[in-house]
This record gives structure tokens, sequence and C-alpha cells, in this order.
């Protein structure tokens, strides 16, 4: 999870500001209930740990303006004030393949800090919100990317073009212009970011009327578009793939600057597929919760003062209550959706809080603003439409018969490598494997087929350990780019062999009622078995797994050195092979 470092000056000047005084000790009581962990909290520095679903707390400025609300009450403004600039920015059609969703906004009249030093960690503060967003809601600049100019060095209106890789500029932090190709091959951002733009022969570029390039991107601004000290008025861009992530990534940047005394201007933009919009927008987004939703799950109902208050503190507005729609049914089986006869509760919550997907999430936003310390005793009476997995019975079946061998269960990564899965292991693919696009380590590049070679990595890591050991793990893989569960369990005992594990398999079967099995051998090199010492289990005729005992070759690629004995079955095809007594 993303961690901020927040001086307790700056948050001590937004609250003054805003007419309130800054109280550490409650900051360090209260402010962990709005989805945050706190780190550290002293006289200078506010540490704190931002939860996934809480992008807009990612600079000191956007948790400053949440903190207002929270901690002291302050009435909620969801809506921005957003005026025409007059300024425009046209999209070439060819963007549609490239990159096309790119969105624009003003900021005008920031007040910076006389301060030199102050003002130097203005300027850190703001990029280092940007590489907080590019993480948080630009998945590595993939869905969104941001860049901020200032708007004095440069002469509207804008045009965002595809240009070849011969194109030349000076990029931020050079003092010589670099071909679009060598800035990708050479510059440490262009190295970075280079993989977002594979495959691609032409690159986006955003000029200004007089052809000098604001930004590359997703990859680095101009260099005469630098923020200074002197900057006063910004424009930001954010360009990327999905439109939900680049509207809330602009339009808390613009809050950011807001808080600095900031007014928001929107540009009127031509989109790449001629569609004419203005971002960003002011007006906060309309939620529908059907109120029977929130005493189901909160177990109580609440005053119009109370929900008030409640989504006040959590920054949105309560609207009243209206009737459920005419055409409500008049059984529902949807959370979202009210039944004929009750009501709805209305809200409006900025549109930067993208989090809130489902009337669910305005419920949770409504307990943490009332208090969950303060919801009463009542039992919750929500209605409950889950039917137990098909696999239930079994699942349970098999974690009572390893349990019952002495086996530890665990849980490894669902993600994976070919060298792991595959190669160490002399198992050949013969599903299609499902592959990471955008892999952070050579480690983890696929989802697993197969389940014992996180078992081995784990001995691996054991290695000094006692022994025995031994591990079981019932997990999803994935084959086909389809989930499906299997059972994997593994040895490491000195006196184990291929008698061992099969004891286990019958002590397995005899758990499930298997009167009658089979072990077939498997065929030299057919995996990661002994020649001679691996078998395959066919139950009522059907192959379930295999078992055996690792070859020590295949047990050295993972710093093994004792010999080891598993299994790895098929949950579907021992469901299919097994009888459930259940």
């Amino acid at each position: 999870m993303p961690t901020i470092s927040v001086p307790q000056s700056l948050l001590r000047a937004l609250m003054k500001q805003q007419g309130f005084e800054h109280d550490i000790e409650h900051v360090n009581d209260e402010l962990p209930l709005l989805g945050t962990d706190i780190d550290a909290c002293n006289e200078e520095q506010l540490d704190i740990e931002i939860f996934p679903d809480r992008p807009d707390l990612l600079s000191g400025e956007t948790l400053a303006y949440a903190m207002v609300n929270f901690l002291h009450g302050a009435p909620a403004t969801p809506d921005l004030n957003v005026k025409p600039s007059g300024l425009s920015m046209t999209v070439d059609e060819e963007l549609k393949t490239i990159r096309p969703v790119i969105f624009g906004a003003v900021v005008r009249g920031v007040d910076l800090p006389d301060d030199g030093e102050a003002t130097e960690e203005f300027i850190k503060g703001l990029m280092d919100h940007q590489e907080k967003l590019h993480f948080a809601l630009g998945r590595g600049r993939q869905r969104a990317s941001i860049g901020v100019h200032d708007l004095a060095n440069l002469a509207p209106p804008f045009r965002v073009q595809a240009v070849p890789g011969s194109h030349s500029f000076t990029p931020l932090a050079s003092e010589k212009a670099m071909t679009l190709t060598e800035i990708l091959h050479e510059h440490p951002k262009g190295v970075d970011y280079a993989h977002l733009l594979d495959g691609m022969d032409r690159f986006p570029l955003i000029v200004d009327q007089n052809n000098d390039v604001l930004s590359f991107p997703p990859i680095i601004n101009g260099e005469h578009t630098t923020v200074t000290g002197k900057t006063r008025d910004f424009f930001v861009d954010v360009t990327g793939w999905d439109e939900r992530a680049c509207e809330a990534a602009l339009m808390l940047v613009c809050l950011q600057l807001t808080q600095r005394g900031g007014s928001i201007e929107s540009v009127d933009i031509v989109s790449c597929t001629g569609e004419q919009i203005t971002m960003p927008k002011g007006e906060g987004k309309t939620h529908a919760v059907p109120e029977e939703l929130v005493q189901n799950l909160l177990g109580r109902s609440f005053s119009d003062e109370e929900i008030h208050t409640a989504i006040g503190r959590m920054g949105g507005r309560f609207d009243g209550r209206q009737p459920a729609a005419n055409d409500a049914p008049t059984h529902s089986t949807s959370m979202a959706v009210a039944r004929a006869g009750t009501s709805e509760l209305m809200f409006t919550m900025p549109r930067w809080r993208f989090d809130l997907l489902h009337p669910v999430d305005l419920v949770e936003e409504l307990a943490i603003g009332h208090g969950y310390e303060d919801l009463g005793s009542d039992v919750p009476k929500a209605t409950l439409t889950a039917q137990p997995r098909a696999d239930h019975h079994m699942r349970r079946r098999l974690r009572d018969a390893m349990q019952g061998m002495g086996m530890m269960q665990i849980q490894s990564l669902t993600l994976s490598n070919e060298t792991d899965q595959f190669t160490n292991m002399r198992w050949t693919p013969n599903h299609e494997v499902t592959a990471i696009t955008n892999p952070i380590t050579i480690d983890h590049t696929i989802l697993r087929q197969h389940l014992l070679p996180g078992l081995l990595k784990l001995l691996s890591g054991n290695r000094h350990h006692d022994l025995p050991q031994s591990v079981y793990e019932l997990g999803t893989v994935v084959r086909d780019h389809q989930n499906t569960d299997r059972l994997a369990f593994i040895t490491a005992e000195r006196s184990g062999g291929f008698a061992a594990v099969r004891g286990r398999i019958q002590a397995l079967c005899n758990d499930l009622g298997v009167k009658q099995w089979e072990a077939k051998p498997m065929e030299a090199g057919e995996g990661p078995w002994l020649n001679g010492r691996g078998a395959k289990l066919i139950i009522s005729g059907t192959w379930v797994g295999c078992f055996g005992e690792l070859d020590p070759a295949v047990a050295s690629r993972y710093d093994l050195r004792v010999p080891l004995n598993g299994a790895e079955l098929d949950v579907r095809a021992l469901m299919e092979a097994v009888a459930d007594p259940v």
C-alpha cells in the first residue's frame, strides 16, 4: 500500500486556512477510522499508509481536504467550482489505437510560499503525488499518466498528434534534444516505461500552436514546461486507456492545487473520435441507495440529520429520500435495486471518489461517517443468497484427510513463471498458459498451472529446519484461462520413498471412501518423478492425478538434498470419480 509522509507544518497551515486548529493527538486517534494506517505521528511528521481504495488521500493537500470534513465536521463540498478557460485541445484520430483517452485542465492563481525551501517542498510533493496516482490509479502509467506544466510557457490551443520515432524535442531534465526513439532507449524514464509503447511505430505527442512539445505521454514532459517556484498557472494533462482512472487522476491533481489557492478552469477537447467534451466536470456524482439495504446491513435506521452528518464527514451530501421507481420489482434480489413501496437514499459524492462503485460502498461510507462504535447492537438482517460451492464437501474432506496425516496447509502465490512451472518440473504445457501482460518481476510472469512448484519453493526456504516436513496446498490453478482447483502435497523425510507416498495415497482414498484404485506407471521423464517411481492415480477408470518419489535432479534445482515424495491431484476429476456421501 502507498505510504506518504506529510509535514505537520503543512497540515497545520491548511487547517488554519479553513479556520481549524490542527490537533496532532486528535489526528492520531481518529484518522485511522477514515481508512488509513498511521506509522508515525509526531510534532514534525505524519507518516501514513493509504489503503488502495482511497487514492484521494495520496497528497498532503488532498488528505487535509478530507480531514477538514472527517475530523472537524466542516460543510462538505462534493462539487468543485470549475470555470471555462477558453482553451482547447484537439486530438488526432490516429490516437484511437495509440492512447485514446486524453483530458486537460487549467488551474490558475496557485499561491506558492515565499520561502524557497517550502516552494521546493511543494514541487516535490506535487511530483510525488503524480507518481502515487500513477501507481494507484494508472497501474504504472498504463491506464493513466499525468503531466503538469507551467502555463505561462505555453501557447494554446493544444494538439495531440501521432508522430514517428524520428521526431525530436528536449525532454525534462535534459540539456539537448533527443528523438523519441532515443528517449525510449536512453532516457531513464524512457527505459522505465518504453514497454507501454511496445509495437508502435508512431507515438503520442502534445504540442502547442508553436509546435513546442508539452509532453510525450506516458513517458516524459518537455523541458520548457517545467514547473518552478515562479509558476502560478498550471496546465494539467492526463492520458491513458481508462476514462474513469484518467478523470479521477485529473481531478485529484487539480484538487491538490486548489488547496494552495488555485481556481480550476475547464478545457474544451475534441477527442480522437470527434466527440466534443469539456473537462474537468465539477459537479459531483449522484448515488441511489435502497434504504432497506442500509437497515439490513447496519442493523438500524437513521434519521435525516444522522445521515446528513455521517455522509458530510465523508465529503458527500445527503439529498434526501425518494420513492422507489414505479417499475420497481415487488421482490428484489439485487442489493442495488429498491423494492416497490420502499424508498431510496440519494447522495452526491465527489467525482474523484473512484472507489464508490456500488450502493454497498455508500453504506460503508455511512457507517464510517456515523461511527461503527455507535451502530447499536441489533443483528443485521441482510438476506443471504449465497449457495455452497459444488465442490464444498470435497474440499472439506480433502483438508480433513491431509490434516489427519499430520500435514500443514499452506497457501502460495497464484503468480509463477514458466521455469518453475514447466522447465524445472519437466512438465510440458498441455493447456493454454495465461501470461501477465506487464509483469513486475521475472518470477511472476504467468498464472500457475501446478501447485507442486510452490511447495518445493517453500521447502527450499525451510531446508535448514528439522525433518520431516510435510505440507499441502488446496488451491486454484489457471488452465486454458479458466480457474480450476487442485490438491498437492509433498513430504521431505530421510526414510521416505515411493512406498511412503503410496501409503499416503491409500490413506487418502480410504478417507474418501474409495475402495478400488489403480496406480499406473509413468513414462520415464514424464514429470518430476524418479524413473520407475512415479504413478498415475486412476479411480473408477478416471485419471485424477499423479504421485511418486521426486527425482533428485529436480529437487536439486530448488537446492533440496533430501528424499522427497508427493502428489498432485485434480479436484474436479476427484469429484467426478468419487461419490459425495453428503
